[in-house]
């Protein structure tokens, strides 16, 4: 199967930036994304730009009748996944591959329960350094993204056309064929380096530096190693130095989506990083003190500006 339209859901950072590189790779009117009435009067009004370019995108709403997506990529934040999922319904068909470029370990989990396991392809956004304020997104490195099979140690038929698409358009990509580990190993990241910036409120160069940030960071990500274990994907301290060494590349003055969101005061997506460890810490009667005070610290910086 050969893809030539995409619908993206979710204009966050790695929305507009996908959506901006495969729309100047692909016909105008192939790449489609996927937005109320409301929001897509507002990127009409105020335009979306990505590195100072305008981007020239095709807007659709939920309701539109359309040819289902050959690819559809889910880049919106956690807590908008539900309705986004409803929203794609018109973009699925039968052969429709899907790829969720969310963080965390469980939207994959969501979008196959509701479109069917065998259209989702797991997938890991790594190494892009974006920043977000209000409709510009600037970054100095695209990043990766990696994908594959829920089963380890294959490569499906879907998992090559998509790898063949990636090729065509000049995306950056890369197959791996333990995409569970991959998750985990992306979410022990996240859970360190999100968190930990936005509570230093600082950018990333604040945890490349050694330091009491960079101490936290890596307290925080080792709670994690220690649950995997019992979640039966273990990582290890290998995993967690390839972490560091990917952190390492980002632009020092570069802020993760948590850090962009208590700038900005959103609220965070604080309970699928230390919400969920500290779950996953009691239920494997595992300590996780950092996290413990990470969560704490997060929650308390929302309240001032969450009502």
């Amino acid at each position: 199967m050969r893809i030539q339209r995409v619908s993206i859901i979710g204009l966050g950072a790695l929305g507009i930036m996908y959506g901006h590189h495969l729309s100047k790779k692909l016909p105008k009117e192939n790449v489609r994304i996927i937005a109320d009435e409301q929001r897509i009067q507002k990127y009409k009004n105020e335009g979306v730009f990505c590195n100072g370019e305008k981007c020239e995108f095709r807007y659709v709403t939920p309701d539109e009748q359309v040819e289902p997506a050959d690819l559809l990529i889910f880049t919106v934040k956690f807590h908008g996944l539900e309705e986004a999922i409803r929203f794609a319904k018109h973009h699925v068909g039968e052969n429709t591959i899907i790829i969720s470029a969310l963080n965390g370990i469980i939207s994959e989990e969501m979008i196959g329960q509701a479109y069917g396991f065998d259209k989702v392809l797991y997938c890991v956004a790594q190494g892009m350094d974006a920043v977000k304020v209000g409709n510009k997104l600037t970054y100095d490195h695209k990043g990766i993204l990696v994908f594959g099979d829920k089963e380890p140690g294959i490569i499906s038929e879907k998992t090559k056309g998509l790898r063949e698409f990636f090729d065509s358009v000049q995306l950056p990509h890369q197959v791996d064929t333990n995409m569970t580990h991959r998750l985990w190993g992306k979410f022990m990241l996240n859970v360190g380096v999100n968190q930990t910036v936005a509570v230093y409120k600082g950018n990333y160069g604040t945890v490349q530096n050694e330091g009491e940030a960079r101490n936290t960071m890596i307290a925080a990500m080792k709670e994690v190693i220690a649950i995997s274990e019992k979640a039966g994907v273990p990582l290890s301290e290998q995993d967690l130095q390839y972490w560091l060494d990917v952190l390492s590349t980002l632009s020092p003055d570069g802020k993760p989506s948590m850090a962009q969101d208590v700038d900005a005061k959103r609220p965070s997506e604080v309970e699928l990083f230390s919400g969920t460890v500290l779950k996953l810490g009691e239920k494997y009667g595992i300590d996780t003190p950092v996290n413990k005070m990470l969560y704490e610290k997060i929650k308390e910086m929302e309240a001032e500006y969450v009502h």
